[in-house]
């Protein structure tokens, strides 16, 4: 390592990756730890002979030999650490001072030191005591994702097969020459990986990213009882909710179900790109919630979460942690957490291509909030995007009678309607969909348009038929 790197890191502080010791005459115990991290997580230097500010006060030449002897030593004590690990030295001359840099790879062992295990989190080395943690990182370890384990005893009719011809209906929406159109329903699920065989059990079937994605909610509780997203509207009381659904549908289903209650809440303000209409929210919303169901832990007990409040759409799930700490665009290099039901879902078009959600938040949050999303991973993976309390919906109402006198109201003021005008009074969607559609069938309203830019017109007094009785 040259100087000019040396100086970087000194003049940036320590990070996840990076820590500095004083040392003195012998490594201290928090030496130990921080490597026992370091191999537990993704690696990391640490430098001695550096105070926890960047002030560097060297190790005496005369010393260095019989520090770096005595660090090998410890790591190499199965008393002390289990199991060993294997380290780098490098002596750096900085400016007359002599600074001991110790490089600890990433190990695909799980390490401890005096019979604890240790984990980096943000510039910090921490106990991990609970199962749960220490259950994450035994998979990060593994490499595994828990979407691929095959259960053998999972049946078709586990499953929602009667939701496959309008998935196959999404999938040419977004690409209409689509190889899922002449599939059977077999050949689809194997082309999306959901049914196969572990080479390394020799067992077939279905996995577990099938149960997820299709599977019939009594057989998702059995197999991940964990599993469950709650959503909250909390706009003036922390300790109450002013509206709730808690969701354990299979994912698709979960999606639509967690969208409609996030733009039920939000309000919707359209912005024009070029000459084409795009709706902020429901790109952000999208990609919340996809992200939400997508890129979590199944394994994990921790529930997910997307609460609205007076300032912020957040949401939050269990993560199997690439990195800790924020998620900066210009250095972020996705890695797909569940490849096969990001794959699913990106199919589909309820999900960008890996990366491109993360941006389209950064590229929308600011016009419509004014402000710019934050997205963390660690073992929980937290995204916060800000809102405009004073355009919140004051009623939300949900009857047809309502949202029939609500949708007249805005056609007399403008000509006429659309969903989305219905939305951002608080609407769901479907329930606008349906007032919409009520009204047609009684007369008042004509369709103009097709798909999302369709309008509703009144028609005219003598072109509506008779009142119904």
């Amino acid at each position: 390592m040259d100087t000019t790197e040396l100086t970087s890191h000194l003049s940036l502080g320590e990070t996840p990756s990076i820590e500095f010791k004083r040392c003195g005459n012998a490594p201290g115990a928090d030496t130990f730890e921080t490597i026992c991290s370091f191999a537990n997580g993704f690696g990391g230097s640490i430098f001695l002979g550096v105070e926890d500010d960047g002030g560097v006060v060297g190790i005496p030449h005369e010393k260095a030999a019989a520090i770096k002897r005595n660090i090998v030593n410890v790591v190499n004590n199965a008393n002390v650490f289990e199991p060993p690990v294997i380290l780098e030295f490098e002596d750096i001359d900085f400016e007359g001072a002599n600074i001991i840099r110790i490089w600890v790879p990433s190990s695909p062992s799980i390490h401890s030191y005096k019979k604890k295990v240790y984990e980096r989190i943000e510039d910090a080395d921490i106990v991990v005591r609970t199962e749960s943690q220490l259950t994450e990182l035994c998979l990060r370890k593994q490499g595994v994702y828990t979407e691929q384990r095959v259960l053998p005893y999972v049946e078709a009719s586990d499953l929602r097969m009667d939701m496959l011809p309008a998935i196959r209906a999404m999938a040419l929406g977004k690409r209409r020459d689509h190889p899922w159109q002449k599939m059977t329903d077999e050949e689809l699920l194997r082309s999306a990986g959901l049914l196969g065989k572990n080479y390394a059990t020799n067992e077939r079937g279905f996995n577990l990213a099938a149960v997820l994605l299709l599977g019939k909610t009594d057989v998702i509780r059995s197999l991940c009882p964990a599993y469950k997203t709650d959503a909250l509207l909390q706009i003036d009381d922390k300790d109450r909710y002013d509206d709730r659904i808690t969701v354990r549908e299979n994912l698709i289903e979960a999606y639509d179900l967690l969208f409609d209650f996030c733009a039920k809440h939000l309000p919707d303000r359209f912005h024009l790109e070029g000459t084409v209409a795009v709706s902020p929210r429901d790109i952000i919303v999208r990609e919340v919630v996809s992200n939400t169901l997508v890129h979590r832990e199944f394994s994990s007990p921790l529930p997910a979460r997307l609460v609205i409040d007076g300032n912020d759409l957040r949401a939050e799930n269990a993560s199997r942690a690439i990195f800790r700490g924020p998620i900066v665009l210009s250095e972020f290099n996705p890695v797909p957490k569940n490849p096969l039901i990001a794959s699913f879902f990106n199919q589909i078009g309820l999900a960008e291509e890996l990366g491109s959600g993360t941006r389209n938040l950064h590229k929308y949050a600011p016009i419509y909030a004014g402000g710019a999303p934050m997205l963390e991973e660690g073992s929980v993976f937290r995204t916060t995007v800000p809102i405009r309390k004073r355009e919140l919906p004051e009623t939300r109402p949900t009857q047809l009678a309502d949202v029939a006198a609500l949708t007249m109201e805005i056609v007399a003021e403008k000509g006429w309607v659309g969903v989305s005008d219905l939305e951002s009074r608080g609407i769901a969607r479907r329930t606008a969909q349906r007032g919409l559609a009520e009204l047609v069938e009684q007369g008042s309203l004509h369709p103009e348009g097709k798909g999302r830019s369709r309008k509703y017109v009144e028609k005219p007094t003598d072109a509506r038929p008779p009142a119904r009785s």
